[in-house]
């Protein structure tokens, strides 16, 4: 079995890993997309900006990631992943986060609408 730990980011600084996976096959980096994910978590790191870029590549494959993402408990996250990697997946992708977008959107709690999730979703379902 393949660790595919070894294969990540080792810190917020590696992007000559970033472009390493890059240059990898789809079928290998598929398997890494969840803990490519994980490096979105701040967008001012210097290896988020270029995960994004590689995330947007595989539309359909990250949209299970991305869900168990906007289930968890990291606001800021939500909104970067929202602002930075939603927004910019294809219609179809996208259409596939509709019903937690509209909850947001109607029905905010206090913590997403002091991180700005109910302005993003939005901002979404009106591109839909």
């Amino acid at each position: 079995m393949e660790n595919f730990e070894d294969q990540l980011p080792r810190d917020k600084f590696d992007e000559d890993r970033v472009e390493l996976i890059k240059k990898m096959d789809r079928a290998q980096i598929l398997p890494l997309l969840p803990g490519l994910l994980v490096w979105t978590q701040d967008m001012n790191w210097p290896v988020a900006p270029g995960i994004v870029e590689l995330l947007l590549t595989f539309p359909e494959e990250i949209v299970p990631h991305v869900k168990d993402v906007l289930k968890s408990d990291d606001h800021n996250w939500k909104w970067y992943i929202l602002h930075f990697l939603v927004t910019e997946l294809p219609l179809e992708s996208r259409m596939q986060f509709k019903e937690y977008l509209n909850r947001v959107a109607e029905a905010p709690s206090k913590s997403e609408t002091d991180e700005e999730l109910d302005e993003i979703a939005v901002k979404i379902l009106n591109s839909i």
